[in-house]
């Protein structure tokens, strides 16, 4: 099979963690022809939709991969494309995500769906399950923060758009720089932002669960935050500890599942925090390095299993 991966650039990815490159690995270990492409290879011509792409192969040495000389073809002309282009979510990702929606619509196979990954807001998306989301606000409005921490007492605001933990703040109702938090992280209220209760869980881990073509993998990512920090995300800083679903993460990542797998989103990451749903990441997922090395489960072995029977 053909696959055909838009990445950032690859000289910038960190090769003994980058989730899509261990699905790289497994897929070329399988015999697969695998193909890499950045955002700006996608184009429109003629109502067709292209992507300029290169073979790929590993490469044991200094220089970790070679690529071949690069095309432009349709994107029909592999058997899956692959969007792992990390955030942030800006207007470029929603024009490379109409692209990719035209692309399937010509018959390309895009994963995730192009549309779901507009539509799922990685923050946001967590009210479609209130069931299992923490109490939350969502406003650009300081005033309307303020009395969500005068009610909660303790919160974390972070941005929409965000990723790795970046601009996530934890207040309370003592803090004496509340201000100053709020107006930076709404831009003087020109942003909106969600405000969650805090979970002390978070001491015990930020677990990453993920979920492929709407099965939980059996193994979870908790993420432990280092001392002195709120944030267990391991860009922040936290530790990755593998550890079995609990039941609660179970119950969870199946009717989440479900739901996922409906839409077209073929890998995602739940984050949960004791037994609440915080975020819902559906651009690039990461975390299956990790769970490989400690366990006897491989997330990049399952992956590239639902994808040859998708």
């Amino acid at each position: 099979m053909k696959f055909a991966f838009i990445l950032d650039p690859l000289a910038k990815l960190k090769i003994a963690k980058d989730s899509s490159l261990a699905i790289m690995r497994e897929a070329a270990r399988r015999g697969h022809e695998l193909f890499v492409a950045e955002q700006g290879g996608l184009s429109l011509r003629d109502g067709a939709a292209l992507l300029d792409a290169a073979p790929f192969a590993f490469h044991d040495g200094a220089e970790w991969f070679k690529t071949g000389a690069s095309s432009t073809q349709p994107l029909t002309v592999y058997d899956a494309v692959l969007m792992r282009k990390d955030p942030p979510f800006d207007t470029e990702y929603i024009y490379s995500t109409y692209l990719l929606e035209l692309a399937q619509n010509q018959g390309a196979r895009v994963l995730n769906h192009p549309r779901a990954i507009r539509d799922w807001n990685e923050k946001l998306s967590v009210a479609r399950f209130p069931h299992f989301a923490p109490t939350f606000l969502v406003t650009r409005h300081i005033s309307a923060i303020r009395e969500f921490l005068r009610d909660q007492g303790d919160i974390v605001v972070k941005p929409l758009d965000g990723m790795g933990g970046s601009g996530v703040f934890r207040l309370h109702r003592a803090d004496h720089n509340i201000g100053a938090i709020l107006e930076t992280i709404t831009h003087d209220e020109r942003r909106t932002v969600m405000a969650q209760r805090y979970l002390p869980e978070i001491k015990a881990g930020d677990k990453r669960i993920l979920v492929i073509n709407g099965e939980p993998v059996p193994y979870a990512l908790a993420r432990i935050p280092k001392a002195g920090e709120t944030r267990g995300n391991l860009a922040a800083g936290g530790t990755g500890i593998a550890q079995p679903l609990s039941e609660r993460d179970r119950e969870i990542a199946v009717e989440v599942g479900k739901t996922l797998k409906r839409e077209g989103l073929f890998l995602v990451g739940l984050d949960v925090i004791g037994d609440h749903l915080t975020e819902i990441n559906v651009t690039s997922p990461t975390g299956l390095v990790e769970i490989a090395a400690q366990t006897d489960c491989d997330p990049a072995a399952l992956f590239v299993n639902a994808l040859e029977n998708f």
